[in-house]
């Protein structure tokens, strides 16, 4: 007898949560490493975008192999993973150790697309919805409480106590998991492709290495030239590769399936406005009031002004879920995608005020649960059982580039207002802000050309059985 459902998504919404939070609980510790690791804010900004390229390399082959050798058993390994980089980075005390550290935590990006085919496996279908949707909530919730609890134990106890909280609650999470969720039926066999990782890897830091080094090397230097050509060639080799390829990491095929498609290109652009917000509010809260438009706050108090909004996604993802159950998930990340774009571009305009802050960027976060519920469940209505790891990790992917982008695209446009050793200028996150909210309504009318897909596509003869899918009575009244 395989246990009850809801006890398996709480186990898997731990994990899910403290890889959540380390996005961003180390952002209230840049000055710290900044000084500590004798690196200036260009070099230590990519101690958060290597987590996320990180994150997406390993994303789509950790998926894989979980198709392959048991989705519980590569989660276990990912969060142990997750568990061995933060403390490297806890004990590391150089900059090559705690970035060396941040990029193993990075491999636990995959355990998402193992989550969501672990729920699969176990929830009716009428409940997978909101299962993802609990589970995708956390995605957002790194926001307003990972600077909020960042910011205390940073003040208090230093940056490595980020890292140790990381590792405890991964070590936490290895037990539960491995006494508490059980091993997915599902197997794909077959050859790991590796070289995929490697082109897909390789194309992605060079892209982004170029975005990030434009300012402090010059836009006009042969080297920032030079990355930002490589990394599109190297990603359409990669592309032309995996098309070539008999095992490959990405079944290009399905990408170019219509909802497949423009769901990863939605969720392209929403995670390119959710971190631009993630970054861009807290500068602004904790920028000094001689600027003119900062309030002189701590990390603290950026974090209590996020805090609300963040936590408001734990209610409405599983919300946009049964929404999306009802009504097709389309619907969720269309207006996930409006709303989004609409507090951003409030933020752009009136960002004078706690109060300003807290309702817009709230409204901005109710967007993300909203769209983050609804990206995932698109994927897996829309692609058979056996290719959930490879088709959910490749949306994680494509989520974790857009992060990585607007973390960088923002900063270089707030930092292009720099004038010599002064602070930003407040157009400098007026047009950041705007650019934001401009990518997600794109989001939004991609969400609106999404074909309709309501429930997630089941093959019985490739699961358990018709019988297993169907819950009892008792287990209906429980889960609904």
């Amino acid at each position: 007898m395989r246990p009850h459902p809801q006890r398996t998504l709480l186990v898997l919404t731990l994990p899910a949560l403290a890889y959540s939070l380390a996005q961003t609980m180390l952002v209230p510790a840049f000055g710290d490493l900044e000084t500590e690791l004798h690196h200036g804010p260009a070099d230590i900004t990519w101690v958060l975008t290597s987590y996320l390229v990180s994150a997406a390399v390993f994303t789509p082959l950790v998926g894989r192999l979980g198709d392959q050798v048991g989705k519980r058993r590569m989660l276990v390994l990912s969060v142990i993973a997750f568990a061995v980089g933060n403390v490297i980075s806890a004990l590391g005390g150089t900059y090559a150790l705690v970035l060396g550290g941040r990029v193993v935590q990075g491999i636990a990006g995959g355990m998402f697309p193992l989550v969501f085919g672990i729920l699969r496996d176990e929830f009716p279908p009428e409940k997978v919805g909101s299962a993802i949707g609990f589970v995708s909530s956390t995605l957002g919730i790194g926001g307003g409480v990972g600077l909020l609890l960042g910011g205390t134990m940073v003040d208090s106890l230093g940056y490595a106590s980020v890292f140790w909280l990381g590792a405890i609650a991964s070590a936490i999470s290895v037990v539960m998991i491995q006494l508490l969720v059980p091993e997915s039926p599902v197997r794909v066999p077959g050859r790991t492709d590796y070289r995929g990782a490697l082109l897909l890897g390789l194309g992605l830091v060079a892209g982004l290495l170029g975005v990030s080094q434009g300012k402090p090397w010059g836009w006009s230097d042969p080297r920032v030239v030079s990355l930002l050509v490589a990394g599109p060639v190297l990603l359409v080799v990669w592309f032309l590769v995996q098309q070539r390829t008999r095992e490959p990491l990405v079944d290009v095929s399905l990408l170019s399936h219509r909802p497949v498609l423009l769901t990863n290109l939605a969720t392209l652009l929403v995670g390119f406005g959710m971190f631009g917000a993630y970054v861009l509010v807290p500068q602004i809260v904790e920028a000094p009031t001689s600027t003119g438009y900062g309030f002189g706050g701590s990390a603290t108090h950026a974090g209590l002004l996020m805090l609300p909004g963040s936590l408001c996604m734990f209610f409405f993802g599983p919300v946009s879920g049964t929404l999306g159950t009802k009504h097709g998930h389309q619907v969720s990340l269309f207006l996930g995608a409006v709303l989004s774009a609409t507090g951003l571009g409030l933020l752009a305009a009136f960002h004078g005020s706690d109060a300003s802050i807290l309702g817009f960027f709230t409204i901005v976060t109710l967007g993300i649960a909203f769209a983050f519920a609804a990206m995932p469940n698109l994927i897996v209505a829309s692609v058979p059982p056996t290719q959930t790891g490879s088709a959910t990790g490749f949306n994680a992917v494509v989520r974790s580039v857009g992060s990585s982008a607007g973390t960088q695209v923002t900063a270089v446009v707030v930092a292009a207002t720099v004038v010599g050793s002064a602070l930003p200028k407040d157009s400098g996150y007026v047009t950041a802000l705007g650019i934001c909210s401009g990518v997600s309504l794109l989001a939004a009318v991609l969400a609106f050309l999404v074909p309709s897909a309501k429930t997630p596509h089941v093959l019985v003869s490739e699961e358990r059985g018709a019988a297993s899918l169907l819950p009892d009575p008792a287990l209906a009244a429980d889960l609904a």
